[in-house]
């Protein structure tokens, strides 16, 4: 679960001016200092615009350096002025800008979180590719075609590259401890231990829980974080502890005149007011808040996975499995031939999965275990006692063979599902295939896994594989089925690459 997952509403007040002689001396545990919550944040957010602006410069060289045969050449149109490529190529980098900013691709809310950071580079984009080509055919310029063509898809690559890269660079920052909000929860002690268990558990929210300030506070510790205080003293802990971003969860305690005032508190003290329903495992894009009557109503979307969005997701996936089966061709040739020189069996493993809606499937993979595995299996998950749990993996597996265990660290075993993803019974990213005997012990949430097609890859693979456990994989694969997005599954099959390269301790 991420911060999105959490459905952070973020309310920053104007901040006000406050006069500290009218306040009443307060003892204080920690030292009082003004936070400055977007201290951090600008700093980041320009570094992004500095390098937005290099890349683009560069997509924009490396373009006209490759299709135009001079710079010098110019751009006309009937009834109009001819100008140069330099300045016209100016003008489409200005625009791009423009639209990175107008898009707010570079807000504090998004950077460095989830999918929403790279869908706004992608319509930014769009946005301007569109216009130039309107442009250019409505004023009836003769603009270059190649040089659009090579030009968008060059700067857009770069783009999300350099993001992906400064994300990179921001998730050193904050393991180390740095680049984070200080926050505290406030509410009633169930909520709040709810909500900063899933804020501490994903280690990329920037957010670090400080402490929890809850009603009937006897207790030090709630969940393991440390009670600050009561609810009813939150505006004196606002100068007993150092924070940037206080979390409401909700409380009886807190009226709507109570939450006014504490509202005018933290904006004159600078510090950002965060309210978080308790709604887990909802993206961003599900939610939408809608101002009626002076109230923020937060509308929830229904996951639907028809029409446009299937097809596009199916479009996807033909594409995707064709460019990859003739791309890794040569990979197939020699895997199958050290499969064979191994020892006698297969080379292709077929096994039977359930699919989207429970439709049955023979999945492909190169056989990476001895001959007859599969007699041995159950032997195997009775002496390791776990004949029963619905997501089984027999540890230090004596069936694997030596250039299987290979393929399996590095997923290479998996390829030969590039077929299955090719004839539709299969995706590229999906949740876990798995076995009939598996989903005979789903409960009614988990079945919501079939109502999409299993796949290749998926956050499971991506965020752990092996060491998982049955609810861990659940949660991930719901969490994917009920926020799809094409975005998304760009990113998890980036980071399988990654995962497949740098397979880590959990691979096997």
């Amino acid at each position: 679960m991420s911060v999105q997952g959490v459905m952070v509403v973020v309310v920053q007040l104007e901040r006000g001016s406050s006069d500290s002689s009218e306040e009443p001396m307060r003892p204080a545990r920690i030292p009082v200092q003004k936070a400055r919550p977007g201290a951090w944040t600008r700093r980041y957010a320009s570094r992004l615009f500095y390098s937005d602006v290099v890349v683009i410069l560069i997509a924009l060289v490396v373009s006209a350096t490759i299709v135009l045969p001079a710079l010098s050449t110019g751009v006309s149109w009937p009834s109009g002025p001819r100008i140069s490529y330099i300045t016209a190529l100016v003008v489409i980098g200005v625009l791009w800008l423009l639209a990175l900013d107008a898009t707010d691709s570079r807000d504090r809310h998004i950077v460095g979180q989830g999918a929403d950071e790279y869908r706004r580079i992608v319509n930014a984009s769009v946005v301007v590719f569109a216009v130039t080509v309107a442009i250019a055919f409505f004023l009836g310029m003769n603009f270059s075609r190649a040089l659009v063509a090579v030009v968008f898809p060059l700067g857009l690559v770069l783009l999300l590259l350099s993001r992906w890269l400064w994300r990179q660079w921001l998730r050193r920052r904050q393991k180390a401890g740095r680049y984070l909000h200080r926050a505290v929860v406030v509410g009633e002690p169930s909520k709040v231990a709810h909500v900063a268990r899933e804020i501490r558990r994903a280690k990329s929210s920037g957010y670090e829980i400080v402490g929890v300030i809850t009603e009937g506070a006897s207790e030090d510790v709630v969940a393991g974080f440390e009670v600050l205080g009561d609810i009813a003293n939150v505006e004196t802990l606002l100068d007993d502890v150092r924070f940037d971003a206080l979390i409401i969860v909700g409380s009886d305690d807190l009226d709507p005149l109570t939450m006014r005032h504490l509202g005018y508190a933290v904006s004159d003290r600078d510090i950002q007011l965060i309210m978080a329903p308790v709604l887990t495992d909802i993206a961003g894009p599900r939610l939408h808040t809608t101002p009626v009557a002076g109230l923020p109503l937060v509308h929830v979307d229904f996951p639907r996975m028809e029409g446009s969005k299937r097809f596009l997701k199916r479009t996807f996936d033909i594409i995707g499995s064709m460019l990859m089966l003739a791309l890794l061709s040569p990979v197939f040739l020699i895997t199958a031939i050290a499969i064979r020189v191994d020892g006698p069996g297969r080379i292709f493993y077929y096994q039977d999965r359930v699919g989207r809606g429970g439709h049955t499937f023979g999945m492909r993979k190169f056989r990476s275990m001895v001959a007859n595995a599969d007699d041995q299996l159950a032997t195997l998950l009775d002496l390791q006692g776990k004949g029963g749990s619905p997501l089984f993996k027999v540890e230090d597996d004596p069936r694997i063979t030596r250039v299987g265990r290979f393929l399996r660290k590095h997923s290479i075993d998996e390829l030969p599902q590039l077929i299955n993803v090719f004839r539709g019974e299969m995706s590229l990213v999906g949740p876990r295939p798995q076995r009939a005997s598996e989903v005979a012990l789903y409960d009614d949430v988990a079945h919501r896994r079939l109502l999409v097609k299993p796949g290749m890859s998926g956050l499971w693979q991506v965020s752990g594989r092996s060491s998982l456990s049955w609810e861990e994989t659940i949660r991930l694969d719901l969490y994917y089925v009920e926020n799809w997005s094409l975005m998304q599954d760009i990113i998890i099959l980036f980071r399988t690459v990654r995962a497949v390269f740098r397979p880590g301790a959990t691979a096997h």
